[in-house]
């Protein structure tokens, strides 16, 4: 990443070293690095994996057997409608995570460390997002071996199960930058929760994860037909179905690349700034 290689300058009290100019693949190591790290927290707070994959049970179990029968009187018909679009949800609505972690870790000093260390400015960024994702993944994973569990079998196969989780995944991936230039941005954690959801909700509500876009009113409906998430959702059921389309991947590749072109550059400067 072009963005991260920039000229270190050296913390206070820090050797000259620092100064010396980081290359891609140096800053790419230090990112593993600290991925690394990222995931070594998951030992010591196990609660939060635990918090990632109650949530999407809870979703699945509300969704599918409360509105299921209630708008379609058939619930296994809805099940297999809504499973892409409460996948698509679960890792929307977790991404904002990344913003209150690096908020917390800022506000405990932890970011103040990395200053003195001779490694990529953005390395812990990259660290920490990369870090989430493996998380998220998990999330991912959970929600498909819970549909299953109820009856939802995948036309597309493994083969189609693989590239509807490549395609979510993607998409966090650029949503991590804008939740985490959020959270390097606002003050507190819990302003970064409440500012993250107060823009995730109308993203995965008014998209096609639970209603087609065409039943819906005049503005939501256009709304609804030119959201990245619907993008994204119908991408995922085109694989999962077996009857992938190049129309909606390509619009999710094209969000997913003016999103993270846009925030990733916003990120590390603020997080320059920040720390």
């Amino acid at each position: 990443m072009s963005a991260a290689t920039t000229t270190e300058r050296p913390a206070d009290g820090a050797g000259p070293h620092l100064a010396a100019r980081i290359d891609p693949i140096t800053t790419v190591r230090h990112g593993a690095l600290l991925t690394w790290r990222s995931l070594l927290k998951i030992k010591s707070n196990p609660e939060e994996v635990i918090g990632l994959t109650f949530m999407p049970l809870m979703f699945v179990a509300l969704f599918v057997f409360v509105f299921g029968q209630a708008m379609m009187g058939d619930w296994q018909s809805y099940r297999d409608q809504i499973i892409p679009g409460i996948t698509a949800q679960s890792v929307i609505f977790a991404t904002i995570g990344t913003g209150v972690a690096l908020n917390t870790d800022i506000e405990k000093g932890i970011f103040d460390r990395f200053r003195s260390l001779p490694i990529a400015r953005s390395a812990p960024l990259i660290g920490a997002i990369f870090g989430d994702l493996v998380r998220y993944l998990l999330t991912v994973v959970m929600v498909l071996l819970v549909a299953m569990a109820i009856g939802y079998r995948p036309e597309g196969g493994i083969a189609g199960v693989v590239a509807a989780i490549a395609v979510v995944m993607v998409f966090a991936f650029a949503l991590c930058w804008m939740s985490a230039f959020v959270g390097l941005l606002l003050r507190t954690p819990m302003a970064v929760n409440i500012f993250g959801s107060i823009w995730m909700f109308p993203l995965t509500f008014a998209s096609s994860a639970f209603v087609p876009p065409e039943r819906m009113p005049g503005i939501m409906s256009d709304f609804a037909q030119i959201n990245p998430v619907t993008k994204v959702i119908e991408a995922m059921r085109g694989f999962l179905e077996g009857t992938p389309s190049s129309g909606p991947l390509l619009w999710t590749v094209g969000w997913t690349v003016a999103i993270t072109a846009v925030f990733f550059p916003l990120a590390v400067r603020a997080y320059r700034r920040r720390s």
